[in-house]
């Protein structure tokens, strides 16, 4: 099990969009100012799938990350 927490000065509603949505995690996820994140899917619900291509920007090498999601629970901020 992982768990991520945070405390961000803003509206949930917000930083859910920004956290889940493709159009956003293209925006986000990369290791380093180097790579980027081209193309994102996310189907956020139990058996629903997930796809991010993560790319060097100089076009060396890319690799896909992806998923399942087996469980997804909702909590109360």
């Amino acid at each position: 099990m992982i768990t991520v927490k945070t405390t961000i000065d803003t509206s949930i509603d917000k930083v859910w969009s920004f956290w889940t949505l493709p159009e956003h995690i293209t925006k986000w996820s990369f290791a380093s100012p180097d790579w980027h994140t081209p193309y994102a899917e996310n189907d956020l619900r139990e058996g629903g799938k997930f796809k991010s291509t993560m790319a060097a920007k100089d076009g060396s090498m890319s690799f896909d990350f992806e998923g399942e999601y087996t469980l997804v629970k909702q909590t109360k901020p």
